[in-house]
Protein backbone atom coordinates (compact mmCIF):
# COMPACT_ATOMS: atom_id res chain seq x y z
CA UNK A 1 0.00 0.00 0.00
CA UNK A 2 1.04 3.47 -0.66
CA UNK A 3 2.25 5.89 1.58
CA UNK A 4 -0.07 8.81 0.94
CA UNK A 5 0.99 10.81 3.54
CA UNK A 6 4.82 11.67 2.97
CA UNK A 7 5.10 15.17 1.63
CA UNK A 8 5.65 14.38 -2.01
CA UNK A 9 4.38 12.32 -4.25
CA UNK A 10 6.49 9.88 -5.50
CA UNK A 11 8.27 10.53 -8.90
CA UNK A 12 7.72 7.47 -10.55
CA UNK A 13 3.54 7.91 -10.52
CA UNK A 14 2.34 8.57 -14.01
CA UNK A 15 0.05 5.61 -14.65
CA UNK A 16 -3.33 5.15 -12.59
CA UNK A 17 -5.86 2.58 -12.70
CA UNK A 18 -9.30 3.19 -10.76
CA UNK A 19 -11.38 0.12 -9.45
CA UNK A 20 -14.76 0.74 -9.96
CA UNK A 21 -14.51 4.02 -11.61
CA UNK A 22 -18.15 4.59 -12.50
CA UNK A 23 -19.21 6.02 -8.96
CA UNK A 24 -19.77 9.75 -8.43
CA UNK A 25 -16.79 9.95 -6.35
CA UNK A 26 -14.37 7.65 -8.30
CA UNK A 27 -15.11 9.52 -11.48
CA UNK A 28 -14.78 12.71 -10.40
CA UNK A 29 -11.45 11.45 -9.13
CA UNK A 30 -10.55 9.71 -12.17
CA UNK A 31 -10.90 13.06 -13.91
CA UNK A 32 -8.90 15.11 -11.36
CA UNK A 33 -6.05 12.90 -11.98
CA UNK A 34 -6.46 13.17 -15.71
CA UNK A 35 -6.45 17.21 -15.68
CA UNK A 36 -3.88 16.94 -13.53
CA UNK A 37 -1.62 15.08 -16.39
CA UNK A 38 -1.97 11.52 -15.09
CA UNK A 39 -2.43 9.32 -17.56
CA UNK A 40 -5.55 7.64 -16.13
CA UNK A 41 -7.45 4.17 -17.04
CA UNK A 42 -10.72 2.27 -14.94
CA UNK A 43 -12.96 -0.06 -14.70
CA UNK A 44 -16.40 -1.52 -13.59
CA UNK A 45 -19.17 -3.73 -14.09
CA UNK A 46 -22.03 -0.74 -15.20
CA UNK A 47 -20.33 1.41 -17.93
CA UNK A 48 -23.20 3.41 -18.91
CA UNK A 49 -24.21 6.92 -19.61
CA UNK A 50 -23.82 9.52 -18.27
CA UNK A 51 -20.61 8.82 -16.40
CA UNK A 52 -19.31 6.76 -18.94
CA UNK A 53 -19.72 9.49 -22.00
CA UNK A 54 -18.36 12.19 -19.29
CA UNK A 55 -14.93 10.12 -18.63
CA UNK A 56 -14.48 8.79 -22.16
CA UNK A 57 -14.76 12.79 -23.02
CA UNK A 58 -11.97 13.13 -20.95
CA UNK A 59 -9.63 10.33 -22.66
CA UNK A 60 -10.28 8.27 -19.71
CA UNK A 61 -9.78 4.60 -21.03
CA UNK A 62 -12.55 2.22 -19.90
CA UNK A 63 -12.47 -1.24 -19.19
CA UNK A 64 -16.03 -3.23 -19.06
CA UNK A 65 -16.24 -5.53 -16.33
CA UNK A 66 -13.04 -6.37 -13.76
CA UNK A 67 -10.33 -8.92 -14.99
CA UNK A 68 -7.29 -9.46 -13.49
CA UNK A 69 -5.95 -8.26 -17.37
CA UNK A 70 -6.87 -4.89 -16.74
CA UNK A 71 -3.80 -4.31 -14.58
CA UNK A 72 -1.65 -6.02 -17.63
CA UNK A 73 0.25 -2.90 -18.22
CA UNK A 74 1.50 -2.96 -14.79
CA UNK A 75 -0.49 0.99 -13.29
CA UNK A 76 1.97 2.62 -11.14
CA UNK A 77 -0.99 2.93 -8.38
CA UNK A 78 -4.26 1.13 -8.04
CA UNK A 79 -7.31 3.18 -6.59
CA UNK A 80 -9.90 0.80 -5.47
CA UNK A 81 -13.52 2.34 -5.01
CA UNK A 82 -15.24 1.50 -1.61
CA UNK A 83 -17.61 -0.97 -3.24
CA UNK A 84 -14.83 -3.34 -4.16
CA UNK A 85 -14.11 -6.55 -2.68
CA UNK A 86 -11.40 -8.59 -1.32
CA UNK A 87 -11.76 -10.92 -3.74
CA UNK A 88 -12.08 -8.93 -6.84
CA UNK A 89 -10.35 -10.27 -9.37
CA UNK A 90 -8.27 -6.99 -10.47
CA UNK A 91 -7.95 -6.81 -6.62
CA UNK A 92 -6.60 -10.42 -6.12
CA UNK A 93 -4.46 -8.96 -9.22
CA UNK A 94 -3.25 -5.97 -7.52
CA UNK A 95 -2.04 -7.95 -4.54
CA UNK A 96 -0.23 -10.83 -6.66
CA UNK A 97 1.55 -8.35 -8.23
CA UNK A 98 2.69 -6.64 -5.10
CA UNK A 99 1.20 -3.28 -6.85
CA UNK A 100 1.17 0.81 -5.03
CA UNK A 101 -2.92 0.81 -4.01
CA UNK A 102 -4.64 3.48 -1.95
CA UNK A 103 -8.35 4.06 -1.37
CA UNK A 104 -10.34 7.02 -3.15
CA UNK A 105 -10.29 9.59 0.29
CA UNK A 106 -6.56 8.90 0.53
CA UNK A 107 -5.52 9.36 -3.51
CA UNK A 108 -8.24 12.77 -3.02
CA UNK A 109 -6.52 14.18 -0.11
CA UNK A 110 -3.08 13.36 -1.46
CA UNK A 111 -3.00 14.35 -5.01
CA UNK A 112 -5.97 16.99 -5.32
CA UNK A 113 -5.86 18.30 -1.76
CA UNK A 114 -1.71 18.48 -1.32
CA UNK A 115 -0.66 21.57 -0.01
CA UNK A 116 -4.08 23.10 0.24
CA UNK A 117 -6.49 23.80 3.90
CA UNK A 118 -9.54 20.96 3.86
CA UNK A 119 -13.06 22.66 4.48
CA UNK A 120 -15.30 19.63 5.40
CA UNK A 121 -18.81 19.80 5.34
CA UNK A 122 -20.40 16.55 7.45
CA UNK A 123 -23.48 15.10 8.40
CA UNK A 124 -26.51 13.06 7.88
CA UNK A 125 -28.06 15.87 6.34
CA UNK A 126 -27.50 18.65 3.14
CA UNK A 127 -23.79 17.61 3.18
CA UNK A 128 -23.88 17.87 -0.79
CA UNK A 129 -26.22 21.69 -0.85
CA UNK A 130 -23.72 22.75 1.97
CA UNK A 131 -20.38 21.80 0.19
CA UNK A 132 -21.83 23.54 -3.00
CA UNK A 133 -22.68 26.82 -1.58
CA UNK A 134 -19.24 27.15 0.55
CA UNK A 135 -17.76 26.24 -2.94
CA UNK A 136 -19.45 28.72 -4.73
CA UNK A 137 -18.98 31.87 -2.34
CA UNK A 138 -15.37 30.98 -2.20
CA UNK A 139 -15.46 31.16 -5.86
CA UNK A 140 -17.05 34.16 -5.43
CA UNK A 141 -14.71 35.80 -3.35
CA UNK A 142 -11.89 34.93 -5.71
CA UNK A 143 -9.94 32.49 -3.49
CA UNK A 144 -10.17 29.95 -6.62
CA UNK A 145 -10.84 26.61 -4.45
CA UNK A 146 -10.72 23.31 -5.50
CA UNK A 147 -13.49 20.90 -4.63
CA UNK A 148 -15.15 17.11 -4.19
CA UNK A 149 -18.80 17.20 -4.04
CA UNK A 150 -21.42 14.07 -4.19
CA UNK A 151 -23.56 16.06 -6.88
CA UNK A 152 -23.16 18.31 -9.74
CA UNK A 153 -23.56 21.69 -8.92
CA UNK A 154 -25.57 24.07 -11.49
CA UNK A 155 -22.80 26.95 -11.11
CA UNK A 156 -20.03 24.78 -12.21
CA UNK A 157 -21.56 22.32 -13.67
CA UNK A 158 -19.74 19.98 -12.44
CA UNK A 159 -18.79 17.61 -9.32
CA UNK A 160 -15.18 18.72 -9.14
CA UNK A 161 -12.52 21.38 -9.72
CA UNK A 162 -8.85 21.97 -9.66
CA UNK A 163 -8.53 25.74 -8.46
CA UNK A 164 -4.85 27.48 -7.63
CA UNK A 165 -5.88 28.79 -4.39
CA UNK A 166 -5.54 27.01 -1.36
CA UNK A 167 -8.70 25.88 0.12
CA UNK A 168 -9.81 22.29 -0.89
CA UNK A 169 -13.50 21.95 -0.46
CA UNK A 170 -14.79 18.57 0.13
CA UNK A 171 -18.11 16.77 1.01
CA UNK A 172 -17.11 14.21 3.96
CA UNK A 173 -18.91 10.85 3.90
CA UNK A 174 -18.73 8.95 6.85
CA UNK A 175 -19.27 5.66 4.77
CA UNK A 176 -16.60 3.51 4.91
CA UNK A 177 -13.32 3.77 2.94
CA UNK A 178 -12.19 0.67 1.04
CA UNK A 179 -12.27 -3.36 2.25
CA UNK A 180 -8.82 -3.01 3.57
CA UNK A 181 -9.98 0.49 5.73
CA UNK A 182 -13.40 0.22 6.93
CA UNK A 183 -13.26 3.59 8.53
CA UNK A 184 -15.19 6.59 7.44
CA UNK A 185 -13.64 8.51 4.35
CA UNK A 186 -13.99 11.67 6.65
CA UNK A 187 -11.27 10.46 8.72
CA UNK A 188 -8.29 11.09 5.68
CA UNK A 189 -9.06 14.75 6.15
CA UNK A 190 -7.24 17.21 8.66
CA UNK A 191 -9.68 20.01 8.08
CA UNK A 192 -9.27 23.69 9.12
CA UNK A 193 -13.17 24.46 9.39
CA UNK A 194 -15.53 21.68 9.62
CA UNK A 195 -19.32 22.18 9.50
CA UNK A 196 -21.43 19.26 10.96
CA UNK A 197 -24.74 19.44 9.96
CA UNK A 198 -26.37 16.63 11.70
CA UNK A 199 -26.20 13.10 13.09
CA UNK A 200 -28.89 10.50 12.66
CA UNK A 201 -29.24 6.65 12.11
CA UNK A 202 -28.54 6.22 8.59
CA UNK A 203 -26.56 3.36 6.22
CA UNK A 204 -27.89 0.30 7.98
CA UNK A 205 -25.65 -1.65 5.68
CA UNK A 206 -22.54 -0.71 7.56
CA UNK A 207 -23.95 0.67 10.71
CA UNK A 208 -25.30 -1.45 13.28
CA UNK A 209 -27.22 1.55 15.21
CA UNK A 210 -27.86 5.20 15.79
CA UNK A 211 -24.59 4.80 19.03
CA UNK A 212 -22.63 3.06 16.17
CA UNK A 213 -22.97 6.37 14.23
CA UNK A 214 -22.25 8.70 16.77
CA UNK A 215 -18.76 6.85 17.63
CA UNK A 216 -18.06 7.23 13.87
CA UNK A 217 -18.47 10.86 14.30
CA UNK A 218 -17.04 11.29 17.53
CA UNK A 219 -14.21 9.95 16.41
CA UNK A 220 -13.95 12.60 13.49
CA UNK A 221 -14.45 15.24 16.31
CA UNK A 222 -11.92 14.21 18.49
CA UNK A 223 -9.46 14.17 15.25
CA UNK A 224 -10.09 18.00 14.60
CA UNK A 225 -7.01 20.44 15.54
CA UNK A 226 -7.41 22.39 18.57
CA UNK A 227 -6.70 24.96 16.16
CA UNK A 228 -9.62 24.50 13.59
CA UNK A 229 -13.16 25.56 13.66
CA UNK A 230 -15.95 22.84 14.04
CA UNK A 231 -19.26 24.49 13.38
CA UNK A 232 -22.32 22.69 14.38
CA UNK A 233 -26.09 22.79 14.01
CA UNK A 234 -27.64 23.96 17.72
CA UNK A 235 -30.38 21.56 17.62
CA UNK A 236 -29.11 18.06 17.31
CA UNK A 237 -29.09 16.73 20.37
CA UNK A 238 -26.51 14.23 19.15
CA UNK A 239 -23.76 16.44 18.14
CA UNK A 240 -24.21 17.91 21.44
CA UNK A 241 -22.91 14.74 23.56
CA UNK A 242 -20.10 14.52 21.35
CA UNK A 243 -19.04 18.28 21.28
CA UNK A 244 -18.63 18.50 25.33
CA UNK A 245 -14.73 17.61 25.38
CA UNK A 246 -13.97 18.98 22.15
CA UNK A 247 -10.72 20.67 22.14
CA UNK A 248 -11.07 22.40 19.03
CA UNK A 249 -12.84 26.02 18.45
CA UNK A 250 -16.83 25.57 18.23
CA UNK A 251 -19.15 27.17 16.66
CA UNK A 252 -23.22 26.97 16.68
CA UNK A 253 -25.04 28.12 14.34
CA UNK A 254 -29.29 27.66 14.05
CA UNK A 255 -32.25 29.38 16.01
CA UNK A 256 -31.48 29.35 19.01
CA UNK A 257 -30.40 32.80 20.49
CA UNK A 258 -27.35 31.78 22.25
CA UNK A 259 -25.87 30.64 19.59
CA UNK A 260 -23.13 32.09 17.93
CA UNK A 261 -24.77 31.95 14.57
CA UNK A 262 -28.75 32.39 14.84
CA UNK A 263 -31.12 32.11 11.71
CA UNK A 264 -33.54 35.48 11.93
CA UNK A 265 -36.94 36.27 10.34
CA UNK A 266 -37.26 35.05 6.81
CA UNK A 267 -39.91 35.01 3.94
CA UNK A 268 -40.90 33.53 0.56
CA UNK A 269 -41.72 35.55 -2.29
CA UNK A 270 -41.44 32.96 -5.12
CA UNK A 271 -38.70 32.50 -6.37
CA UNK A 272 -37.01 34.13 -3.76
CA UNK A 273 -36.84 33.92 0.13
CA UNK A 274 -35.03 36.57 2.13
CA UNK A 275 -33.95 35.68 5.58
CA UNK A 276 -31.76 37.89 8.23
CA UNK A 277 -28.72 36.52 10.50
CA UNK A 278 -27.59 37.38 13.59
CA UNK A 279 -23.91 36.51 14.92
CA UNK A 280 -23.42 36.55 19.08
CA UNK A 281 -26.97 38.65 18.69
CA UNK A 282 -26.29 41.36 16.83
CA UNK A 283 -27.70 41.81 13.04
CA UNK A 284 -25.10 40.83 10.40
CA UNK A 285 -26.50 40.92 7.13
CA UNK A 286 -29.54 39.99 4.75
CA UNK A 287 -29.61 37.63 2.43
CA UNK A 288 -31.78 36.26 -0.67
CA UNK A 289 -31.68 32.87 -1.98
CA UNK A 290 -33.42 30.67 -4.35
CA UNK A 291 -33.43 28.03 -2.13
CA UNK A 292 -36.32 26.15 -0.89
CA UNK A 293 -36.59 25.55 2.78
CA UNK A 294 -35.93 26.53 6.32
CA UNK A 295 -33.32 23.58 6.17
CA UNK A 296 -31.95 24.57 3.43
CA UNK A 297 -31.77 28.33 5.03
CA UNK A 298 -30.16 26.76 7.77
CA UNK A 299 -26.97 24.90 6.04
CA UNK A 300 -26.95 28.44 4.08
CA UNK A 301 -26.41 29.70 7.31
CA UNK A 302 -23.25 27.19 8.28
CA UNK A 303 -21.77 28.05 5.27
CA UNK A 304 -22.28 32.02 6.21
CA UNK A 305 -19.96 30.97 9.30
CA UNK A 306 -17.62 29.26 7.78
CA UNK A 307 -17.32 31.92 5.03
CA UNK A 308 -16.57 34.51 7.86
CA UNK A 309 -14.06 32.88 9.51
CA UNK A 310 -12.19 32.89 6.18
CA UNK A 311 -12.51 36.51 6.21
CA UNK A 312 -14.66 36.63 3.19
CA UNK A 313 -16.70 40.15 2.76
CA UNK A 314 -20.65 40.37 3.80
CA UNK A 315 -21.61 42.08 0.13
CA UNK A 316 -19.39 38.49 -1.41
CA UNK A 317 -21.91 36.34 0.66
CA UNK A 318 -25.02 38.32 -0.25
CA UNK A 319 -24.10 37.96 -4.33
CA UNK A 320 -22.91 34.60 -4.18
CA UNK A 321 -26.21 33.53 -2.52
CA UNK A 322 -28.23 35.45 -4.67
CA UNK A 323 -26.36 33.60 -7.61
CA UNK A 324 -25.94 30.21 -6.49
CA UNK A 325 -27.98 27.93 -8.99
CA UNK A 326 -28.55 24.96 -7.15
CA UNK A 327 -27.39 21.43 -7.17
CA UNK A 328 -28.59 18.83 -9.59
CA UNK A 329 -31.45 16.36 -8.37
CA UNK A 330 -32.09 18.69 -5.20
CA UNK A 331 -34.96 19.85 -5.77
CA UNK A 332 -34.31 20.57 -9.63
CA UNK A 333 -37.21 21.77 -11.80
CA UNK A 334 -37.14 19.00 -14.87
CA UNK A 335 -39.96 20.63 -16.71
CA UNK A 336 -43.76 21.43 -16.68
CA UNK A 337 -46.36 20.22 -19.19
CA UNK A 338 -49.86 21.84 -18.72
CA UNK A 339 -49.69 23.98 -15.93
CA UNK A 340 -47.94 20.24 -13.67
CA UNK A 341 -44.30 21.13 -12.70
CA UNK A 342 -41.74 17.52 -12.41
CA UNK A 343 -39.18 18.27 -9.76
CA UNK A 344 -36.61 15.60 -9.11
CA UNK A 345 -35.43 15.23 -5.61
CA UNK A 346 -32.16 12.95 -3.96
CA UNK A 347 -34.60 12.62 -0.58
CA UNK A 348 -34.52 9.18 0.85
CA UNK A 349 -33.84 9.25 4.82
CA UNK A 350 -37.33 9.93 6.72
CA UNK A 351 -35.90 13.20 7.74
CA UNK A 352 -34.83 14.31 4.36
CA UNK A 353 -38.15 13.25 3.02
CA UNK A 354 -40.25 15.19 5.46
CA UNK A 355 -38.44 18.68 4.91
CA UNK A 356 -38.10 18.41 1.51
CA UNK A 357 -41.88 18.18 1.19
CA UNK A 358 -42.54 20.67 3.83
CA UNK A 359 -39.92 22.76 1.86
CA UNK A 360 -41.64 22.91 -1.55
CA UNK A 361 -45.48 23.06 -0.24
CA UNK A 362 -44.89 27.19 0.02
CA UNK A 363 -44.21 27.45 -3.27
CA UNK A 364 -46.68 25.96 -4.80
CA UNK A 365 -49.91 27.63 -3.08
CA UNK A 366 -52.41 26.81 -5.89
CA UNK A 367 -52.23 23.31 -6.79
CA UNK A 368 -51.23 19.87 -5.03
CA UNK A 369 -48.46 18.05 -3.89
CA UNK A 370 -48.33 14.98 -5.46
CA UNK A 371 -45.06 13.09 -3.13
CA UNK A 372 -43.43 10.17 -5.91
CA UNK A 373 -41.08 7.92 -3.57
CA UNK A 374 -38.83 5.03 -4.34
CA UNK A 375 -37.10 3.40 -1.55
CA UNK A 376 -34.31 2.12 -3.21
CA UNK A 377 -30.96 2.68 -0.56
CA UNK A 378 -29.67 0.37 1.63
CA UNK A 379 -30.88 2.03 4.51
CA UNK A 380 -34.67 2.74 3.12
CA UNK A 381 -35.23 -1.20 1.42
CA UNK A 382 -34.96 -2.11 5.06
CA UNK A 383 -37.83 -2.06 7.49
CA UNK A 384 -35.48 -0.13 9.85
CA UNK A 385 -37.52 3.25 9.20
CA UNK A 386 -41.08 1.46 8.53
CA UNK A 387 -42.40 3.12 11.32
CA UNK A 388 -40.81 6.15 10.76
CA UNK A 389 -41.68 6.95 7.01
CA UNK A 390 -45.34 7.66 7.46
CA UNK A 391 -44.61 10.40 9.48
CA UNK A 392 -42.75 12.33 6.47
CA UNK A 393 -46.02 12.50 4.01
CA UNK A 394 -48.19 14.48 6.11
CA UNK A 395 -47.72 17.74 4.14
CA UNK A 396 -48.10 15.89 0.68
CA UNK A 397 -51.52 15.86 -0.73
CA UNK A 398 -50.71 12.49 -2.74
CA UNK A 399 -49.27 9.92 -2.07
CA UNK A 400 -46.82 7.74 -4.43
CA UNK A 401 -44.88 4.79 -3.45
CA UNK A 402 -43.13 2.47 -5.51
CA UNK A 403 -41.95 -0.61 -5.07
CA UNK A 404 -38.46 -1.12 -3.80
CA UNK A 405 -36.17 -1.98 -7.29
CA UNK A 406 -33.63 -4.47 -5.57
CA UNK A 407 -35.36 -5.93 -2.31
CA UNK A 408 -33.34 -9.12 -3.39
CA UNK A 409 -30.05 -7.55 -2.00
CA UNK A 410 -32.01 -7.54 1.10
CA UNK A 411 -32.31 -10.71 3.57
CA UNK A 412 -35.88 -11.57 3.62
CA UNK A 413 -37.09 -11.00 7.32
CA UNK A 414 -35.26 -7.17 7.07
CA UNK A 415 -37.10 -6.00 3.59
CA UNK A 416 -39.03 -3.13 4.11
CA UNK A 417 -42.72 -2.99 2.86
CA UNK A 418 -43.93 -0.28 0.28
CA UNK A 419 -47.44 -1.80 0.51
CA UNK A 420 -47.50 -1.74 4.86
CA UNK A 421 -46.29 2.17 4.49
CA UNK A 422 -49.55 3.21 2.02
CA UNK A 423 -51.91 1.19 4.47
CA UNK A 424 -50.74 2.90 7.38
CA UNK A 425 -50.49 6.41 5.24
CA UNK A 426 -54.51 5.14 4.43
CA UNK A 427 -54.95 4.87 8.12
CA UNK A 428 -53.80 8.49 8.74
CA UNK A 429 -55.85 9.86 6.57
CA UNK A 430 -53.38 10.51 3.95
CA UNK A 431 -54.49 9.74 -0.50
CA UNK A 432 -52.10 7.32 -1.10
CA UNK A 433 -51.45 4.42 -3.32
CA UNK A 434 -48.69 1.60 -3.66
CA UNK A 435 -47.08 0.64 -7.48
CA UNK A 436 -45.80 -2.31 -8.60
CA UNK A 437 -43.79 -0.62 -11.50
CA UNK A 438 -43.13 2.74 -12.77
CA UNK A 439 -45.20 3.01 -15.78
CA UNK A 440 -48.33 2.57 -13.17
CA UNK A 441 -46.87 5.78 -11.57
CA UNK A 442 -47.00 7.77 -15.19
CA UNK A 443 -50.32 6.57 -15.81
CA UNK A 444 -51.92 7.89 -12.39
CA UNK A 445 -50.24 11.10 -12.55
CA UNK A 446 -51.29 11.71 -15.71
CA UNK A 447 -55.19 11.26 -15.04
CA UNK A 448 -55.05 12.41 -11.76
CA UNK A 449 -52.79 15.69 -12.26
CA UNK A 450 -54.01 18.89 -12.40
CA UNK A 451 -52.71 22.29 -13.36
CA UNK A 452 -50.65 23.88 -10.55
CA UNK A 453 -49.66 20.58 -9.33
CA UNK A 454 -46.20 19.99 -8.18
CA UNK A 455 -44.80 16.08 -8.74
CA UNK A 456 -42.41 16.44 -6.55
CA UNK A 457 -39.96 12.85 -7.03
CA UNK A 458 -37.70 11.74 -4.45
CA UNK A 459 -34.95 8.74 -4.93
CA UNK A 460 -31.27 8.24 -5.32
CA UNK A 461 -31.70 6.61 -8.25
CA UNK A 462 -32.60 7.21 -12.01
CA UNK A 463 -36.03 5.74 -11.43
CA UNK A 464 -36.36 4.40 -14.64
CA UNK A 465 -36.43 8.14 -16.29
CA UNK A 466 -39.28 8.82 -15.10
CA UNK A 467 -38.90 12.34 -15.07
CA UNK A 468 -38.56 12.48 -18.82
CA UNK A 469 -41.25 9.69 -19.42
CA UNK A 470 -43.64 11.77 -17.36
CA UNK A 471 -42.91 14.78 -19.18
CA UNK A 472 -43.86 13.36 -22.26
CA UNK A 473 -47.18 11.33 -21.45
CA UNK A 474 -48.29 14.56 -19.51
CA UNK A 475 -47.07 16.91 -22.62
CA UNK A 476 -48.53 14.99 -25.26
CA UNK A 477 -46.18 16.66 -27.86
CA UNK A 478 -46.38 20.20 -26.21
CA UNK A 479 -43.42 21.88 -25.53
CA UNK A 480 -41.42 22.64 -22.35
CA UNK A 481 -42.51 25.73 -20.74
Amino acid sequence: MLDLNKNRIPGHIKKIHLIAVCGTGMGALACMLKDMGYEVTGSDEKIYPPMSDFLAAKGIALMQGFSADNLSYRPDLVVVGNAVRRDNPEAVKMAELGSCFCSMPQALNRFAGDGKSSLIVTGTHGKTTTTSILAWILYKAGLDPSFMIGGITKNFNSNYRIGKGKYFVVEGDEYDTAFFDKGPKFLHFDPLIAILTSIEFDHADIFRDLEHVKETFSRMIEKISPGSSLIVFDRDTNIKSLIRNSSCKIEKYGKNSDSDWKLGSFRVEPPWTFFEVMKKGKAFGSFKTKLIGEHNLLNALSVIAAADNLKVPVDTIHDALETFEGVKRRQEIRGERKGITVMDDFAHHPTAVKETIKAVRPFYPDGRVIAVFEPRTNSSMRKVFQDVYPLSFDKADIVCISKPPLLGKIPFDERFSSEKLVQDLKIMGKDAYFFSNTQAIIDFIVKAGKSGDLVLIMSNGGFENIHERLLAALGAGCGMV
